[in-house]
């Protein structure tokens, strides 16, 4: 018979993997909720922050939570200037464009990775890369706990900007009618680049949380991504409480999976769930019907 701490330890560790899912997602599904395409460059700029935190605590001793508070500023502004230096002017208002140049983009970041850093896989030895604590009857593990309470506050600081800033309202114009904003004054060019940098931002605090329990490597960021982008179809496309919830719901399944089916089937339930969504409400759990 399963015990019953042995499934409360298993749902409460995908909760946490489920968080780090979510923010991926969330910066995912924000970009996609104003600009109306899909980054395929998301993953290669969550392998560029997992390089910078290595090399921020390899080269200068930051410890990668508190290079959090300086790379997320640093790909704010990298977000901020790829999509209005490169990406706007490259697309040309097409959004078929953009998708291709976001495409293009991936393709060159990796292969200018693996020519800088080669194919080696690096981690880093932290002191509490191994601890745990108990609740109640689980035990977890530091990194997940902090990785959790970090997007926790993360999204509230995300929501906050886009409820009670003018930024965030003009953020939310944009997304809703893109003419109108235009006529009410809205600067729709250095809103979409503002929209890509917030989403290129939780990108670097994602890495930041992965590094001290994952590995890094040129194609490391491109496992994330795709499970990204079945949890931005699953929450609903542009939905940021969609993409929050959908992650810690698909950290639950994948966590279940892999403990019932083995570790290495544990994705199995997550590409079930996505096929499922689509066949029974395409629009996502909490996106609008088109």
């Amino acid at each position: 018979m399963l015990s019953p701490a042995i499934l409360f330890t298993a749902v409460l560790n995908g909760l946490m993997t489920g968080a780090i899912y979510a923010l991926v997602a969330l910066g995912l599904t924000l970009i996609y909720g104003v600009l109306h395409i899909i980054n395929f460059a998301h993953g290669a700029l969550l392998t560029v922050a997992l390089f910078a935190a290595l090399i921020a605590y390899q080269t200068f001793g930051i410890d990668p939570y508190l290079a959090a508070f300086l790379l997320a500023p640093l790909f704010f502004g990298l977000g901020y200037l790829l999509q209005r230096l490169v990406i706007g002017p490259a697309a040309r208002g097409e959004d078929r464009n953009i998708l291709l140049v976001t495409l293009g983009l991936a393709v060159l970041i990796e292969n200018a990775l693996l020519y800088v850093f080669r194919a080696d896989t690096r981690t880093i030895n932290l002191p509490y890369a191994f601890e745990v604590f108990e609740i109640g009857p689980a035990v977890v593990a530091l990194p997940r706990l902090v990785a959790l309470g970090a997007v926790a506050v993360t999204t509230l600081i995300l929501w906050v900007i886009m409820r009670y800033t003018s930024t965030g309202r003009a953020i939310r114009a944009v997304a809703k009618e893109k003419l109108g904003a235009q006529l009410a004054g809205i600067d729709v060019a250095h809103i979409y680049a503002v929209t890509f940098g917030l989403g290129t931002a939780c990108l670097a605090v994602a890495a930041c949380l992965l590094l001290p329990t994952y590995y890094v490597n040129p194609g490391a960021g491109n496992a994330f991504v795709l499970v990204a982008f079945t949890i931005v179809v699953l929450g609903g496309m542009g939905s940021l409480i969609g993409a929050l919830l959908g992650g810690l719901l698909i950290g639950v399944v994948e966590s279940l999976c892999g403990f019932f089916l083995g570790e290495s089937l544990g994705q199995i339930g997550i590409f079930a769930i996505f096929i499922l969504v689509l066949l029974l409400r395409p629009h996502g759990l909490f996106g609008e019907a088109t």
